[in-house]
């Protein structure tokens, strides 16, 4: 009995095992189709998947590219701009004198040239000068003289830009890091800042006012204030105002530009004072020599200033000993 029982199982189990291997000889090939077209439909969609990626890199890429020939575009017709702007300032009087923050008009300027030109003429005749001396003098101090203070004082103005410029940027950076627009932080500076910068934004905000946009009127700064720095700050205003950006960081960065810039300019200027030095005691050995040489022997020198010929000469060796000065001064001045 038991016996019979192990061989009825025996055929059973031999039965199932033929059974499952007849469905699985039936079955196999489909199966096989079956993992070859799901490996391959995983396989097109990676593809497809990849495919869309590439598409997606490339109109990524497409795209910085055009805002990138878009910013370099505005960049060149800004720089074209500014460059024209920069040479009609520089050919104008009344340009000059807006930088040097007088207030006079361009007649006004002329009547003061022609006075001090005839007070020097009236000055150099009284003291016995001749009329060629005194003419030449009139001239230097009536068409040289304006000009030259008119120089010195856009200089020092723009020194003082320089001072405060950083600072006032500063400012700017801290107003929209918490939440006050473009123009609110501009109007800050034009109300609170320190002399010049105060006016020169006070101005911007008037060219808002009119119609302009803030790149624009921070493009026409630059004609008032020609400066470098204030170039980088136009250009970061428009690169923002098309492309987009974190307005604050990119003002700080430039701040702390500036600033290098700055300690870059003082380091230069430290390492040409012993130049600037020689070239002060060269300029001044002429004068000393000859208030020695008129100390110890007057007649031997007061020809000089009696005889018109000495005039002449005087007047040559002034001339020059301006040509030296000059030509030492370019020298030793350096553009940053």
């Amino acid at each position: 009995m038991f016996g019979l029982d192990i061989t009825i199982v025996a055929i059973f189990a031999l039965a199932a095992l033929s059974t499952a291997g007849l469905a699985y000889g039936l079955l196999f090939s489909r199966i096989e189709a079956a993992k070859k077209t799901e490996s391959r439909m995983r396989r097109v969609q990676a593809a497809e998947t990849d495919q869309g990626k590439a598409k997606a890199a490339r109109d990524r890429m497409q795209e910085l590219s055009k805002r990138r020939k878009s910013v370099q575009d505005s960049l060149k017709d800004l720089e074209k701009k500014q460059q024209e702007q920069t040479k009609r300032a520089a050919t104008t009087l009344k340009a000059k004198l807006v930088q040097a923050g007088l207030s006079i008009s361009i007649p006004q300027f002329y009547l003061l040239s022609a006075a001090a030109g005839i007070f020097v003429f009236l000055l150099a005749l009284l003291a016995g000068s001749g009329l060629l001396v005194s003419l030449g003098a009139a001239f230097i101090a009536g068409a040289g003289l304006p000009r030259w203070v008119v120089g010195y004082l856009v200089k020092r103005r723009m020194n003082k830009f320089l001072e405060e410029f950083p600072n006032s940027l500063d400012v700017m950076t801290r107003s929209i890091k918490s939440g006050l627009p473009l123009t609110d932080a501009l109007r800050l500076i034009a109300a609170e800042g320190q002399e010049p910068v105060r006016t020169e934004f006070r101005r911007l905000v008037e060219a808002q006012q009119v119609g302009l946009s803030v790149p624009e009127a921070c493009a026409r700064m630059f004609t008032n204030i020609p400066l470098q720095e204030v170039n980088f700050f136009s250009i970061v205003i428009a690169i923002q105002s098309q492309a987009g950006g974190n307005l604050s960081e990119a003002l700080g960065n430039l701040s702390r530009v500036l600033r290098e810039r700055r300690k870059m300019k003082a380091k230069v200027s430290a390492l040409s004072m012993e130049a600037k030095a020689s070239a002060a005691i060269i300029g001044a050995l002429p004068f000393i020599v000859a208030f020695l040489v008129y100390l110890t022997s007057p007649d031997y020198i007061v020809i000089l200033f009696q005889d018109p010929r000495g005039h002449l000469i005087l007047g040559i060796s002034a001339v020059w000993m301006s040509i030296g000065i000059l030509v030492m001064r370019n020298m030793i001045n350096f553009d940053i």
